[in-house]
């Protein structure tokens, strides 16, 4: 750090604050610690009665926090990724280009983290994700930085194959297959019908069919079979996971053909909840609080399916 004449600091690296006074009006910063002195500021600096700075000069190995910035987040940002354009305070953000699934290369952003002097902070991968959400952020850590750690940062994650991406999500045509006695013989009101529309249209997808079944095994699979040969995307059932002897949905879809069926997980709301192949159309089976709750397991495997994960 130096000073220098104010006509002499163009191009160097501003060590302090300014503040501005205009009496009735404003008292803040007018200038930041860490901005780059250009041409347009000279003859504001001289009103401000600043004829001399304290300023910083970035040699030939290092870069100022914006840029390395800059050169961080096009790094990581890989499909389905935008990146601010204008760093604040060293910092910038990274978007959703588009709707759909954000996934984390979770191992890279760990080890790019312990690169020191460089942090990058994001979502949680796997997350449902709208265009224009703000996905992470990534900056240098010092105002001025080492070209050797940028560049050893920039090569990982090329080496990675970038950190973060942006899946899309195909538009599936869903059939439904609501199962249970109480809700086929018109003893209660069908709640699920609902819950499942607007989760699969909020999504971008669509409702092929809905069917109806009492909880009678060929009932609940002649629906499914129907469903998978009308060309049905994929199927959601609602009701019958659990482990009465009347619960029969899980045995249903065995019986419609599915030799590929995993059911309970370690994850609540919808620790029951069943996923399921008859061939190359998933079955998700939602238990019953799915109607009860905004969010449960099945909104988090949902997105996932529909990138085509199995």
């Amino acid at each position: 750090m130096k000073t220098l004449p104010v006509q002499e600091a163009v191009g160097t690296v501003l060590a302090h604050d300014i503040t501005e006074i205009i009496p009735g009006q404003f008292k803040g910063r007018a200038f930041k610690k860490g901005h780059i002195i250009t041409e347009a500021d000279i003859e504001h600096l001289r009103d401000l009665g600043k004829e001399h700075l304290y300023v910083m000069e970035i040699g030939g190995d290092e870069l100022h926090e914006n840029d390395a910035a800059m050169k961080l987040a096009s790094a990581l940002a890989g499909e389905g990724i935008t990146v601010s354009k204008d760093p604040r305070e060293g910092k910038l953000e990274l978007a959703a280009a588009y709707d759909g699934l954000l996934k984390v290369n979770v191992q890279a952003l760990y080890h790019f983290n312990l690169l020191g002097e460089v942090m990058c902070a994001t979502r949680h991968t796997n997350t449902y994700v709208k265009k224009g959400e703000i996905l992470a952020g990534t900056r240098a850590i010092p105002l001025i930085i080492r070209k050797k750690i940028i560049e050893k940062a920039v090569a990982f994650c090329n080496e990675a194959g970038a950190v973060l991406h942006v899946l899309p999500l195909r538009k599936a045509r869903v059939g439904v297959v609501i199962t249970g006695n109480e809700v086929y013989y018109g003893r209660i009101k069908d709640r699920f019908r609902s819950v499942i529309t607007r989760k699969v249209t909020e999504i971008g997808s669509s409702i092929s069919d809905v069917r109806y079944a009492p909880d009678q095994r060929e009932v609940i699979a002649g629906h499914i079979r129907d469903l998978v040969a009308e060309g049905t995307d994929l199927i959601v059932t609602t009701g019958g996971m659990s482990v009465d002897p009347d619960d029969v949905t899980r045995l249903a879809v065995a019986d419609a053909g599915s030799g590929e069926i995993t059911y309970g997980s370690a994850v609540l709301p919808g620790a029951m909840l069943m996923v399921a192949y008859i061939g190359d159309v998933p079955v998700i089976g939602v238990p019953a609080c799915g109607m009860f709750h905004d969010i449960t397991l099945f909104d988090l495997i949902f997105p996932r399916i529909l990138t085509g994960e199995r």
